[in-house]
């Protein structure tokens, strides 16, 4: 959705309206009677911005690009990302997040339009804040899921690579084609991509330029999962909330412990294993989680999340 030209200090809103979602009736109501509609959106789940929407139900959050038609990563979507992933970082509550672009498109990349006039020293600057747009979503520190449809090109890709899981539709396109630009992937590309699929299949896909398909990025491992295009956020939905009823403590820690692990050596990586590992036995999932081991065996704890 998008609010424009909103006085968030007047009684009665003239702002242009236009919403998105399963939320639409419900919010469109509520704005045309007053401007406390911004307010009722916090209230039903939704952080509004003009091309990044959150929404949070039952401990599952969903970032949701809206930038048709390609979903092209322009500065203000950088930094709404970089919001929207620290928003759903703080919130304890929120125990998975699925990052989608929708039903057609994942993204297709960054703004060409936007980056063509640059030079030096000002993309050097933009460089800066989309590396620090998505190292926000690698750190969200609980479970992510990137929802794949259309395309994941270029900045696309390597948004949906920071992510810890990526479920992709059977008719979906992924690729690093910044080389057919006179480029390099900026974003992370070079670096997340050998680490998921190995140097060499990273440096093909990145000297190449080319699009692969499902199938292909399935193989390879740089997707987890393949689904019915129209099926994608449906299963990517039911394995955030299967991950959102699991310890989160605990998912946290893992998260750390291995998302940290990856960035040092073996002695120090087990160090922060082991931390986290006694860690854990502070809190009441451990205690929930063993005692329902002892008198029912594996599988049947509830946790708290605490």
């Amino acid at each position: 959705y998008e609010i424009r030209n909103c006085d968030w200090s007047s009684d009665v809103c003239s702002s242009d309206l236009r919403v998105i979602g399963p939320a639409a009736r419900a919010l469109r109501w509520a704005h045309r009677r007053s401007c406390s509609a911004h307010l009722f959106a916090e209230e039903i789940g939704l952080v509004m911005t003009d091309f990044v929407e959150t929404t949070i139900s039952d401990g599952v959050a969903t970032i949701r690009l809206n930038r048709p038609p390609m979903n092209a990563l322009n500065a203000q979507v950088q930094a709404e990302i970089r919001a929207a992933a620290e928003t759903v970082s703080r919130d304890t509550a929120i125990a998975a997040t699925i990052v989608y672009g929708g039903p057609e498109v994942f993204a297709a990349g960054a703004d060409i339009k936007e980056m063509a006039s640059l030079g030096y020293v000002e993309m050097e600057d933009g460089a800066n804040d989309l590396a620090a747009s998505f190292t926000a979503v690698a750190r969200i520190p609980h479970p992510t899921i990137a929802a794949i449809t259309g395309y994941a090109l270029g900045g696309g890709l390597e948004l949906a690579m920071c992510c810890d899981f990526r479920i992709t539709a059977d008719n979906a396109k992924l690729g690093q084609p910044e080389i057919l630009l006179g480029i390099i992937p900026g974003a992370g590309g070079t670096q997340r991509l050998p680490r998921l699929v190995g140097p060499a299949r990273a440096k093909d896909l990145i000297y190449s330029g080319r699009f692969i398909d499902a199938t292909e990025s399935l193989t390879i491992g740089l997707v987890d999962k393949v689904a019915p295009a129209e099926d994608v956020y449906n299963q990517a939905l039911t394995w955030a909330q299967t991950l959102a009823r699991g310890p989160r403590v605990a998912l946290r820690a893992a998260k750390a412990a291995i998302d940290r692990g990856l960035e040092v050596d073996l002695e120090t990586g087990l160090d922060i294993e082991r931390a986290r590992f006694a860690a854990l036995f502070a809190t009441e999932d451990q205690r929930i989680g063993m005692e329902s081991f002892l008198r029912e065996g594996p599988g049947h704890a509830t946790f708290t999340g605490r």
